[in-house]
């Protein structure tokens, strides 16, 4: 007797890694949409083009989706009830590091939009075989410099240090001043130098730091940017890989004001509001360094407000991501978390999100983004 015939291509088993990664986000885009429809044929279709080609590409719906299923599964997110709301341009025809820089830049400014912040993320061309995208070198698209002087002192933000000291080696003239917007830059192709691009004024929004009951505080010469838009993730979708895909929702106050203001190998005022505020700091039980937090975190709440920015507090944005645990509950999804990222670094017995566990974290779980992996050198 004959062997029967092989299943259809919908049916078969896939064994390429890329495949089977493939035909599972296919499935997935059709079961969550509503009024998906039988996936089978576009497996199919996508099953002969990776076939073809050894790689596919997603379509515009399928690209939308998969960003927001990244958001969704991000474990160390506490901001996801809203993951449906992110706004995705699909730049994945541009090439040239100009026009990628200008994107940017686009970016920012629709991300930004005049204070209300929108979350945004930009996909610009994936790896393919033989042909990788390109790469955004910055870890945020806007970050602060830091310099050290001649004479050993740190200027700046020392988080932006090695990123500041490759763009004067590539020809950028700035990194002197304490919060000085660090240039953009880009490569085509792993391989090649960097290219660098001044972020245009009218991209960044930033806002001055005051207190609303110390108005000493001003003279610090505080202030942070707008949006938190991380640019050194890779973005994967059904086993494609996105290196440059920059993403933004807005900032959770304990951000700016428990850390990137607050950390000892960054801007570390603690010190400084400490002595303003006249605080015993002779001995850590006078709990010193608790009672300037709170007031650096007030200020940074308060100066987003009274400009216009969007910002949350810790204890709204707990409330909001047990909201969100509740409605993937309901339709029969779980939410990883990462309890030691979902509970804030202020008071976080305090809130919601940190008397009880989660759902464990999956590796493996996509679409997601990733850290990204470094280049083999040439």
């Amino acid at each position: 007797m004959g062997s029967a015939p092989p299943p259809p291509a919908a049916e078969a088993p896939a064994t390429d890694p890329l495949a089977g990664q493939a035909v599972d986000f296919v499935r997935q885009f059709h079961r969550e949409r509503p009024g998906g429809g039988d996936p089978a044929p576009r497996v199919r279709q996508v099953l002969a083009e990776i076939e073809r080609t050894g790689t596919y590409e997603h379509t515009a719906e399928e690209l939308a989706f998969g960003a927001r299923l990244a958001w969704r599964n991000a474990a160390r997110c506490i901001g996801r009830l809203y993951w449906r709301s992110l706004v995705v341009r699909d730049r994945r025809g541009v090439d040239s590091p100009d026009e990628l820089a200008a994107e940017c830049f686009d970016h920012l400014r629709a991300a930004t939009n005049g204070g209300r912040i929108r979350p945004v993320i930009t996909v610009f061309a994936p790896d393919r075989p033989g042909r990788p995208g390109p790469r955004i070198v910055n870890q945020q698209l806007v970050r602060y410099a830091g310099h050290t002087t001649p004479e050993g002192a740190l200027v700046g933000d020392p988080a932006g240090a090695g990123l500041t000291a490759l763009a004067r080696e590539s020809g950028w003239k700035g990194g002197e001043e304490r919060f000085e917007v660090l240039p953009l830059m880009v490569r085509r192709r792993p391989e090649e130098e960097p290219h660098w691009f001044e972020v245009p004024e009218d991209a960044v929004l930033e806002v001055e730091l005051s207190h609303p009951e110390h108005a000493w505080f001003a003279e610090l010469g505080l202030r942070w940017y707008a949006v938190p838009a991380i640019s050194d993730m890779t973005l994967e979708i059904g086993g494609i890989r996105y290196p440059a895909a920059p993403f933004n929702g807005w900032y959770m106050g304990t951000e700016i004001g428990a850390r990137n203001l607050a950390d000892a190998d960054r801007y570390h005022q603690l010190p400084e509001v400490a002595r303003r505020l006249g605080l015993d700091t002779s001995s850590e039980r006078t709990l010193w360094r608790d009672r300037a937090l709170v007031e650096l975190n007030v200020a940074v709440l308060h100066s987003f407000q009274e400009a216009g920015v969007t910002i949350a507090d810790h204890h709204t944005e707990s409330e909001r991501f047990l909201r969100h645990i509740a409605q993937e509950e309901r339709l029969g999804r779980p939410t990883p978390a990462d309890w030691s990222w979902i509970v804030p670094p202020v008071s976080g017995g305090l809130t919601p999100v940190y008397h009880r566990y989660y759902d464990p974290v999956d590796p493996d779980l996509r679409p997601a983004f990733l850290p990204r992996v470094p280049d083999a050198p040439s």
